[in-house]
């Protein structure tokens, strides 16, 4: 190349291969006016076609002489840099057709669930970290008002739900507020959440103990 000098054994075999897709048959509609050769002073007629520039969408016309000597000084990368050029090399890998990252089609994510990967070539990527993610664990129906109310998330341990109640109950008790009872009814509220919470926390601790003791 002239303009640009890049070591790359992949664009010498891909120029070659640029070179090949030339067929040195007459191009012509026999039924076309006959054309003129355009290498100045030829009088032959132009039946062999070549690319006029890069975007490929106009042609020369010459002899078959002439368009020898044109195909072999013909540069496809010629004024493009190393970084464009290997650009170029890729897209001609794909056929010029768009490619996504494995695991997508076009935009649209495959459930990793129904990936199978037995030989766990993915077994470092987001996939295998999405299947060794814990299960959330929703909280019961009767519970969700209720944790809604503290602002806690389930599941719940004891120390958790006593702090948080502490917190609460200190900020709107009217002691706290100057004797403010403004807040008295969500004092409430708060009382009877904790109320709940606490029993079901306390069930579920004691069940968590017994099956650790009986295994």
């Amino acid at each position: 190349m002239q303009d640009c000098d890049v070591a790359n054994p992949a664009l010498a075999t891909h120029k070659v291969r640029m070179a090949r897709r030339a067929s040195f048959q007459p191009q012509t509609d026999p039924k076309a006016p006959p054309r003129a050769c355009a290498a100045p002073g030829c009088v032959a007629a132009g039946e062999f076609r070549a690319p006029k520039d890069r975007a490929l969408r106009e042609y020369l016309w010459f002899c078959l002489e002439h368009v020898r000597q044109y195909n072999a000084g013909w540069d496809f990368y010629r004024g493009m840099g190393a970084a464009d050029i290997e650009t170029s090399i890729r897209s001609d890998t794909g056929w010029q057709r768009p490619t996504w990252p494995l695991g997508r089609l076009g935009g649209v994510r495959l459930d990793a669930d129904q990936m199978a990967d037995p030989l766990g070539i993915l077994r470092d990527t987001g996939r295998h970290e999405k299947r060794r993610a814990p299960p959330r664990h929703e909280a019961p129906p009767e519970l969700r008002a209720a944790l809604g109310l503290l602002d806690l998330e389930w599941p719940l341990d004891p120390a958790t739900l006593k702090s948080r109640y502490k917190e609460l109950a200190k900020r709107y008790h009217p002691d706290a507020n100057g004797g403010d009872r403004s807040d008295e009814e969500k004092l409430k509220d708060i009382n009877r959440a904790y109320s709940l919470l606490r029993q079901r926390v306390g069930r579920a601790e004691s069940a968590a103990q017994h099956a650790a003791h009986a295994g």
